[in-house]
């Protein structure tokens, strides 16, 4: 315990010299930093508060303190705790802030191995306030938002809480209990040198997604580029809300994995993992639907995914056929969280229209306020379309389409089962207070009857379907259209950024945990 007192005493001996100019370093002593008083003031205090330090002294030989773990919490400094730091610092003579402070204590104690190391510190600690009295800042817009960290982007910092281990989220079930966003700590600057662009995956309105290798490393990414000039008001708000979402995929198998996030004058970077297997829709639409055993495979991954988000708060709110992956092995990967709403608990509701006209529920349509119900309304829509082959709601145009989904009842084909007919007409309810995913657990649905949920969640079964990939770079099964084109960044339009303020895109840069040891190999 007294360990952990020191730890956090020397911390703020720190922030207080570096909030103070050399002049007043050298004419104040250390107990002066500790608790702001002057030199007067720690003379006339110094002999009472020798004389308790030696009775704890004594009544600690007499009765040896029962060692407790309160490591947990953080337990707050009193006078004592700050006076006993600061005059076992000050015992030895030769110390020269010591020196300077008073004269030498009646009976020394001898210095142990962390009053060197603290003594040490502090002298580093001034050290670097002489080196950064000369060294210049250069700051940028986006390096001056970084100070509220106390660091610039190029400096180390660690994260205050560890990262959340996916061993400990519990089971991926409807309901489960939500836990925070996953702590991200900033460790090393990545910047766009540190990869090679070799292909282009896909492509839309703010920018490309690169298939990128991490330069000496041999090591694959999808790296997602937004181009800034069009990113405005609320679209820049949903780029934050992304990065967070992406960064719980950690604690989910069935959700795309996040490394690292930062950002150049024109762009915002996602590096995220390279998911081989191509997109669910390239495999449905080289089979035009898919069997009833594969489609059950992805629905139940698909299942396990929505309802971790949901667990945390999250609404997808673009779930189709396009936004799920398939990994090398033919496991689920949810993808692209750009229109997602995060904190949605309780009554907290939203009525945004968002998302992808095919697969909008009546609700959004309606403009009602909603919650997770609009995902399983779009997960109905999904599996419609893995084993029919086309979705079940069409029009000529957006207006046809939105009044076939408030009206049209979908038709079945004689290969769907009962089974699968009663769940989906569960998932196209209308009303949302009685749509099957809110009313009761899907998982218990016949349609899963042959789904073990414990073994899918820690995929320990074996995909129906495996894609062909050679290797790690394999990009076979993405559109050969778009890979031909070459891998170069969209650029801003010119005099766009002269009027941007750069300081809203602060905080969107960090390092997954994960990604140092690739940088240190």
């Amino acid at each position: 315990m007294r360990v952990y007192k020191y730890h956090v005493q020397y911390n703020f001996i720190s922030v207080r010299v570096k909030m103070m100019s050399w002049k007043d370093i050298k004419r104040r002593c250390l107990w002066c930093w500790c608790c702001g008083g002057t030199q007067e003031d720690s003379d006339t205090e110094e002999e009472p508060r020798r004389e308790r330090i030696k009775k704890k002294k004594r009544k600690n030989k007499r009765a040896p303190k029962q060692e407790t773990d309160n490591t947990h919490r953080l337990t707050p400094l009193n006078k004592s705790a700050v006076d006993e730091a600061c005059v076992e610092l000050l015992q030895d003579p030769r110390d020269e802030i010591g020196n300077s402070c008073s004269r030498p204590l009646e009976t020394p104690v001898s210095k142990c191995a962390l009053d060197e190391a603290c003594e040490e510190h502090i002298n580093n600690v001034l050290d670097d306030i002489e080196d950064s009295r000369s060294r210049p800042l250069g700051l940028t817009p986006v390096d001056e938002a970084c100070e509220d960290l106390h660091a610039l982007p190029d400096e180390t910092e660690e994260s205050d809480n560890p990262p959340l281990d996916a061993s400990q989220c519990g089971p991926l079930c409807e309901g489960s209990s939500p836990r925070p966003l996953s702590e991200i700590s900033h460790q090393k600057r990545i910047t766009l040198e540190h990869f090679t662009f070799h292909k282009v995956l896909g492509k839309g309105g703010y920018g490309k997604v690169f298939l990128a290798e991490l330069k000496g490393r041999e090591e694959w990414f999808a790296v997602k580029a937004m181009k800034k000039d069009v990113l405005i008001n609320d679209d820049v708000e949903n780029t934050m809300v992304e990065k967070r979402v992406l960064s719980l995929g950690w604690d989910c198998p069935f959700l795309t994995h996040l490394y690292c996030t930062f950002q150049t004058k024109e762009h915002l970077f996602f590096v995220m993992e390279y998911v081989n297997g191509g997109e669910l829709y390239f495999h449905k639409q080289k089979k035009e639907r898919l069997d009833l055993n594969r489609a059950t495979f992805y629905a139940a991954e698909i299942v396990c995914g929505l309802q971790f988000l949901h667990g945390k708060g999250v609404i997808h709110r673009d779930l189709k056929l396009d936004n799920v992956l398939l990994d090398g092995e033919g496991h689920v990967k949810i993808t692209d969280f750009g229109l997602c709403k995060e904190n949605v608990f309780g009554d907290n509701l939203t009525k945004t229209f968002c998302g992808t006209p095919e697969y909008t529920a009546p609700e959004i349509l309606l403009e009602q306020q909603y919650s997770f119900s609009v995902d399983w309304w779009s997960f109905g829509v999904l599996v419609y379309g893995m084993l029919v082959g086309v979705l079940p709601f069409d029009g000529d145009d957006k207006e046809e389409l939105y009044e076939a989904i408030l009206n049209d009842t979908p038709v079945f084909p004689p290969w769907i089962n009962m089974d699968t007919r009663n769940m989906l007409k569960g998932l196209f309810e209308r009303d949302p207070a009685q749509r099957l995913g809110v009313v009761s657990n899907i998982r218990g649905h016949s349609f899963f009857k042959t789904v073990d949920w414990t073994a899918l969640e820690r995929r320990e079964i074996e995909p129906p379907y495996k894609p062909n990939v050679t290797s790690h770079n394999d990009c076979s099964n993405f559109d050969q259209g778009i890979l031909s084109e070459e891998p170069l960044l969209s650029q801003c339009e010119e005099g766009s950024l002269d009027s941007m303020d750069q300081t809203a895109f602060a905080g969107f840069s960090f390092i997954n945990p994960r990604m140092e040891p690739l940088l240190q190999q």
